[in-house]
């Protein structure tokens, strides 16, 4: 009888996953956006402000800030030295103000004053990249264009061998092709979450992972 063909390492790879999404899902049901927001001008700014910057410190921040500037019109039209003194705490104040000010000049202009819900006219407004283009589709608009690379998402993809890559684009390309479409934005929030709880950078609780087994970095 001829020898049955073995996977290739893509498919295997995928088969791996499958599992860890399992397990995942278990473990984790209702993960979501951890960034405080009402509206997606709400989740863009956050995520604008989370650069370099923790979840945390971010919602300390904006609840006083959106209270401040409401809307687009606001946003666009604030003294940039009042803005750095709302946002100082978050680290990269005035480049982070640069942003948030130049992002809403721009939506005001090209986009009445509303959040577009396309990748092409996100990342053409200043300050939004992919990452943040991400975060906005997929937690606000429901839409898997993409996954979310932050530095939680690109350690635990690593450690589970699920890329090579260091820039976060071509792990992003990565993590596309392995993941179910449908479990993008979910990915993303999840392994972000699991990184916080349980695989932490510094002191990785390998005993309790639910998906240590399937880990190749796991020390279980």
């Amino acid at each position: 009888m001829p020898a049955k063909p073995k996977a290739a390492p893509q498919a295997k790879r995928r088969a791996r996953v499958r599992k860890i999404i399992a397990r995942l899902e278990r473990a984790y049901p209702d993960s979501t956006c951890a960034l405080h927001h009402r509206s997606a001008l709400e989740l863009l700014v956050a995520t604008i402000l989370s650069a370099q910057s923790t979840d945390a410190r971010v919602n300390m921040v904006t609840p006083a800030l959106f209270a401040k500037y409401r809307s687009a019109e606001d946003f666009a039209a604030a003294e940039p030295a009042a803005l750095e003194r709302d946002i100082h705490s978050t680290g990269f104040f005035r480049n982070k103000t640069k942003s948030i000010i130049g992002m809403a000049q721009a939506l005001v202009e090209r986009h009445g004053g509303q959040v577009p819900g396309t990748m092409d006219e996100l990342v053409a407004l200043p300050g939004v990249g992919r990452k943040t283009a991400n975060v906005v589709l997929g937690t606000w608009f429901g839409k898997n264009e993409g996954i979310v690379v932050d530095t939680h998402v690109q350690r635990l993809a690593t450690l589970l061998g699920l890329t090579k890559q260091t820039d976060a684009v071509k792990i992003e390309l990565d993590l596309m092709a392995l993941v179910p479409r449908a479990k993008w934005t979910w990915w993303s929030h999840t392994l972000i979450l699991h990184g916080r709880r349980v695989c932490i950078a510094r002191r990785p609780k390998c005993e309790e992972c639910v998906v240590n087994r399937l880990c190749p970095s796991s020390r279980v």
